[in-house]
């Protein structure tokens, strides 16, 4: 009997604990699609996700992120084509779109404008009666600040009047008004869970350490959602292409004279050990690196031979694509007649006028498709999430 009265007990408990399995799942079912349906309860069309039409076929080089690499893109990697390409790069350039942006903007006055962007930015503002010293904040967000990995920038203003001006570890006074701004996505990917709610949870325990009161936060789930879909956006067009420039015989080019042809193009050595080649805005064109090991420096040059040289362009990073590989284009051929070289693919075989338009085309696409997202290329939006 006492068997008995065991087994039933057994049968009892396991019964339970399959239902509370099954309870606690549909509970987080419900929690998931309530999420979701807040994230998209406004019907607009998400440009993050395409605007819902089929989009015109383009060369396929691959979904997911490249990194700033000066590695060759594979042959393999763009179609082959009887003729080049060019009216496709046309039809793409002037592509109109009246897709939305990713997000829309905050309104100015809530948060320091020129300074943070509603698209890569949670930014937190929060206010006190007394002014808070910027040393003694400062001091308090480093206990767990360091634990995030992405970029994290303190703004505050003194008066209903006063501009934002950015805080950092030398900065002196006391602000009633301040802002915490984290970068959601960079090239490194999206902010993780953990990070995301470790700065939620420091800004909200700063400013009830300092008795200042913080503005409504937007829900945790729906900031990550947005920085994974935006994440995932910028992975589909960060792309780098590259020209390589060998000697025809096998030979090497000499440092001395590279230097002079690079700079009669217009291109200057930076600090990085490349040579760029920037726009009337500053912004960078393309870059002349080293095929070789070794980075260019002024002192090695003098001295040094290379195997060949590497141009490269930054599809995001850059304002006008098609014009600045063009122009890339030009300085590479005319290095290549100067030098006796020759211009070539990944595996050292000369490039084909049909490679050559169809990266034309996909650098016109990409930066169509950016901004289409609500992001320009080359824009301080773009330099900073891809980057």
């Amino acid at each position: 009997m006492a068997l008995s009265e065991l087994h039933l007990a057994l049968i009892g408990a396991g019964a339970a604990g399959v239902l509370m399995v099954w309870g606690y799942n549909v509970w987080q079912d419900r929690k998931h699609r309530k999420t979701a349906e807040r994230i998209f309860a406004s019907g607009k069309p998400d440009a993050l996700a395409g605007s819902g039409e089929p989009a015109p076929p383009v060369p396929s080089f691959g979904d997911e992120r490249v990194e700033p690499t000066f590695d060759p893109v594979p042959e393999s990697a763009v179609p082959q084509m009887a003729e080049p390409a060019i009216d496709v790069a046309d039809d793409v350039e002037h592509h109109e779109t009246d897709a939305a942006p990713v997000v829309e903007a905050a309104p100015a006055a809530a948060v320091p404008a020129d300074d943070t962007d509603p698209i890569v930015d949670c930014a937190l503002r929060f206010s006190a009666t007394t002014p808070i010293a910027a040393p003694i904040l400062y001091s308090i967000q480093r206990s767990w600040s360091g634990d995030i990995a992405k970029p994290i920038n303190w703004y505050a203003r003194g008066g209903e009047a006063g501009a934002w001006q950015a805080i950092n570890a030398d900065s002196t006074g006391s602000h009633r008004e301040w802002c915490a701004a984290l970068q959601l996505v960079d090239r490194r990917g999206a902010v993780s869970d953990g990070e995301l709610s470790r700065f939620l949870e420091g800004v909200a325990a700063l400013a009830q350490q300092t008795g200042a009161t913080l503005d409504a936060v937007r829900d945790a789930d729906e900031l990550a959602a947005h920085a994974q879909a935006l994440d995932q956006f910028c992975a589909g067009v960060d792309i780098q292409f590259v020209l390589h420039v060998v000697d025809a015989t096998g030979g090497t080019f000499p440092g001395t004279k590279l230097r002079g042809l690079a700079e009669a193009a217009g291109m200057v050595l930076e600090g990085d050990g490349l040579f760029h080649a920037r726009d009337e805005q500053g912004g960078e064109a393309f870059s002349l690196g080293n095929l070789g090991p070794e980075r260019f420096d002024a002192d090695s040059l003098r001295s040094m031979s290379t195997p060949g040289v590497t141009f490269s362009i930054d599809v995001p990073r850059v304002s006008d694509g098609k014009a600045a590989y063009e122009r890339m284009l030009a300085a590479s051929r005319q290095l290549a007649g100067a030098m006796d070289g020759v211009l070539v693919d990944a595996q050292r075989a000369p490039l084909a006028d049909a490679m050559i338009a169809a990266i034309r085309a996909k650098i016109v696409e990409l930066q169509q498709r950016m901004r289409d997202g609500g992001i320009d290329p080359g824009s301080r939006r773009a330099l900073r999430l891809f980057s």
